[in-house]
């Protein structure tokens, strides 16, 4: 199988999952093998939340779109662009996968597929339905791809190197697991949004897509705000109101009570919306339905930070401030070439 079979069977795939949306699912006559796919995937979606109580329909609709919007002849050529993917020597690279928002493993198997490489997949127990899924889809546009792809509940055996996601502790060992293959081991990040106060509301509204989005489980997702002296934050609250609708789900609720009482009998000050809490802090990691926030006293003292901590650091926000940040409510919308933590994982599975 050519590489450029791979790719048009990933396109095929992107066209596939365009049809499934939020607003409905409309069938689209020229996608390939909608009549033994479409139907078994609108029930899936249906189910994803019985299988994981974070994947409510919408959550999962987003990320169905996101990676149809990906998948497309001109992102993949794009992406590919930048590298040699001729005479390349099928190895084994297995991928253990995180399972905190829908499909999260899906570059990295993309990656492997797409490169050449036989893919060895341990999907985490909370989202290992979608990816199978999408595997059989891919396997059925061409049937050869079934040679390259294989998922397991077992220990991982016969590889030569490996991609794996996790948290700190689980990161430590992997790498004693791990210290004899090429391997890619990620650990915990967060992201940030630095703000000057001249934000629009618009911007703001759009952080407000950064920090919920997923509930917040994305280490994509805005858990840290930088905010200058003097912050008045009712611009902040006003504009994030718009997610209001997030108490309304059990599991969010539930960790917004029993934060907001650890903090309270910590006698730690909060701001409050009802359905968020910011806290002054200097840690990157707020847990569920609270995000941090630090005080700067210039941007050339909060760039010192950030690029001092860069590795706890997934996503910079800004409006432009910040060099090489991204803009507003665009953190969950990563491109082909945005790689998880600055690490290029088609130029590692080209140098195994």
């Amino acid at each position: 199988m050519s590489q450029l079979d791979k790719k048009n069977s990933f396109i095929a795939l992107g066209s596939f999952l365009s049809q499934f949306s939020l607003d409905g699912n409309t069938k689209n006559a020229t996608v390939l093998h909608n009549d033994l796919f479409f139907d078994d995937f609108v029930a899936l979606i249906e189910l994803s939340q019985s299988h994981n109580g974070w994947f409510t329909q919408e959550q999962v609709y987003f990320a169905l779109q996101s990676w149809a919007k990906a998948l497309t002849e001109e992102s993949l050529t794009k992406w590919l662009s930048d590298y040699n993917l001729e005479n390349v020597q099928p190895k084994t690279v297995a991928i253990i996968m995180a399972g905190n928002i829908p499909l999260v493993g899906f570059h990295d198997f993309l990656s492997v597929v797409i490169t050449g490489h036989n893919a060895l997949v341990k999907a985490s127990s909370n989202d290992q339905h979608l990816i199978q899924f999408l595997a059989k889809y891919l396997i059925a546009v061409e049937t050869s791809m079934a040679n390259c792809i294989t998922f397991t509940d077992g220990k991982l055996e016969n590889f030569n190197a490996v991609i794996a996601t996790g948290s700190n502790n689980t990161a430590r060992y992997f790498d004693f697991y791990f210290k004899d293959k090429p391997s890619i081991i990620r650990k915990n990040r967060n992201s940030v949004a630095v703000l000057n106060g001249e934000e629009t509301h618009e911007e703001l509204v759009n952080l407000g897509e950064d920090i919920f989005r997923y509930f917040g489980l994305g280490c994509r997702n805005v858990s840290k705000l930088f905010v200058p002296k003097d912050y008045n934050f009712d611009a902040f609250f006003k504009a994030i109101y718009e997610q209001k609708d997030v108490i309304y789900y059990e599991k969010y609720a539930n960790n917004y009570d029993y934060n907001k009482a650890v903090f309270l009998m910590s006698n730690f000050q909060l701001l409050d919306n009802e359905f968020l809490t910011i806290k002054e802090d200097s840690s990157y990691a707020s847990p569920i339905s609270s995000v941090f926030y630090e005080y700067y006293d210039s941007i050339t003292e909060i760039q010192s930070r950030l690029a001092n901590d860069i590795n706890q650091i997934q996503c910079i926000v800004s409006n432009t401030i910040i060099p090489n940040s991204i803009g507003f409510g665009l953190t969950q919308q990563p491109r082909l070439w945005d790689y998880a933590d600055n690490v290029d994982t088609v130029a590692f599975l080209l140098s195994i």
